[in-house]
C-alpha cells in the first residue's frame, strides 16, 4: 500500500536537499532547494498576484530544462534578490551552464517570492535588506532533514487568519516511485473548516502527520468565502499581500512537457486545502522537478505513458495538500507571528 516516505518530506526524492534561514527579528526567510546534480523542471502559476524570477525558461518550448535549484522567499520584491546569492555562491562552486571557455558558470536558480512586508517584524534595513545573505546561508544550510512549520520562507506567514508556515510530505507509491511536496504557506484563504480546528485536507493525512482531527459530523460550508469580513479588516485583502509557494518532486523522468502537466495537476492539492485559492490577490505557483531515477514505459499502448503521469500528478496534489496542512500545524508549535483580528 502506498504511503509516506521514510521522511516524509520531499527530500525522500533522491538529490534534493532543503535549507532554510531565518530573520526572526523581521520575521521573514528564505527556503533553498538545492539540487546535487541538476533535474528537469516546469512550473505553473495560478495566482493572480506573482513575484517570479526565471519561470518563463522553464516553459515547454524553451531551451534550458533543467534547473541546479529553486528559491523561495519572504520579502515580496526584496525577497528575488536571494536568488542572486544563490546564483553567485553556486557559480562559485563552479555549478551551472559553461556557455563559454573562459567565462564563469551560470546557474538556473528560478524563484518566487510571498509578501510578508506587513506582519509587523522589524523590517528597517534602508538600502540594505538582508535576503542576498539569507539566500547564501539557505543554500550552505541544505540537508535532507530540514525544520517544519515557522522557519525560513514561511517565518512570517499567514493562513487567512493563523499563522502560516513551511510543510512537506512524500508518498512512496512502490518500485522505486516517490513523490514529495513542499510549501510556504501564506494564503489569504483558509486552510480550516468553519470550526476553526479541522484541517480541510483531514481526509489525506497520513501517520497522523498534522494532529489526525477528524472533521465533525456535520458543519456549513454555504459560505463561499467564511472569513472574508475579518481578512479585510485585518488588511489581508490587498493584491500581494498573499501567496502559496509550493514544489512537488517526483523520481519519474518526465519531460518538461509532462512535468508541467503533473504541476497543473498539483494545483489540485492547494484547492483541496486552501479555501479559497487562486485568488486575485495570492501568487500561487506549483514548481515540479524529477530526477529522473526511474523510466516510464515507452510507447502509445492504452497510453501507458499518460497514465503513469495522471497518477504521478493525482499523487502529487494530494501529497501538495497533506504539505500544506502540515505546514500550518507545525507552525502552531514553533515561534509564530500575530494572527489576525
Amino acid at each position: 500500500m502506498p504511503g509516506p516516505g521514510k521522511l516524509n518530506l520531499i527530500t525522500d526524492v533522491a538529490g534534493l536537499l532543503i535549507g532554510h534561514a531565518t530573520a526572526d527579528a523581521a520575521r521573514t526567510g528564505v527556503t533553498v532547494l538545492r539540487c546535487e546534480r541538476p533535474m528537469t523542471a516546469a512550473v505553473d502559476v495560478r495566482g493572480g498576484g506573482p513575484g517570479t524570477r526565471e519561470t518563463d525558461v522553464l516553459l515547454p518550448e524553451n531551451l534550458v530544462d533543467e534547473i541546479d535549484a529553486l528559491v523561495l522567499s519572504g520579502g515580496s520584491v526584496f525577497g528575488l534578490a536571494a536568488a542572486d546569492g544563490v546564483a553567485s555562491a553556486l557559480s562559485h562552486r563552479g555549478v551551472g551552464l559553461r556557455l563559454s571557455g573562459s567565462g564563469p558558470a551560470i546557474p538556473i536558480v528560478p524563484a518566487a517570492v510571498l509578501h510578508d512586508l506587513g506582519n509587523g517584524g522589524k523590517k528597517d534595513w534602508e538600502d540594505t535588506p538582508p535576503y542576498r545573505r539569507l539566500g547564501i546561508e539557505a543554500l550552505a544550510a541544505a540537508g535532507k532533514e530540514f525544520d517544519l512549520g515557522a522557519t525560513g520562507a514561511g517565518r512570517g506567514a499567514t493562513a487567512g487568519t493563523v499563522a502560516g508556515g513551511i510543510g512537506s510530505t512524500s508518498i512512496d507509491l512502490g518500485e522505486d516511485v516517490i513523490i514529495g511536496a513542499l510549501a510556504v504557506v501564506n494564503s489569504m484563504g483558509s486552510v480550516l473548516l468553519p470550526d476553526g480546528e479541522t484541517f480541510y485536507a483531514w481526509q489525506y493525512e497520513q501517520a497522523h502527520e498534522f494532529g489526525n482531527r477528524k472533521a465533525p459530523a456535520k458543519y456549513d460550508l454555504g459560505d463561499p468565502f467564511p472569513e472574508f469580513g475579518r481578512l479585510h479588516a485585518g488588511g489581508r485583502i490587498q493584491a500581494g499581500a498573499n501567496t502559496t509557494l509550493t514544489v512537488v518532486a517526483t523520481t519519474v523522468e518526465l519531460s518538461p512537457t509532462e512535468l508541467r502537466r503533473v504541476a497543473m495537476m498539483a494545483h489540485d492539492g492547494m484547492a483541496r486545502a486552501i479555501r479559497p485559492a487562486h485568488t486575485p490577490f495570492d501568487g500561487d505557483i506549483v514548481f515540479a522537478v524529477s530526477n529522473r531515477a526511474v523510466c516510464l514505459p515507452e510507447g502509445r499502448e492504452e497510453f501507458r505513458r499518460a497514465a503513469a503521469v495522471a497518477r504521478i500528478g493525482s499523487a502529487a496534489a494530494d501529497c501538495l495538500a497533506r504539505a500544506i496542512a502540515r505546514g500550518v500545524f507545525e507552525s502552531a508549535a514553533t515561534e509564530k507571528p500575530e494572527t489576525i483580528g
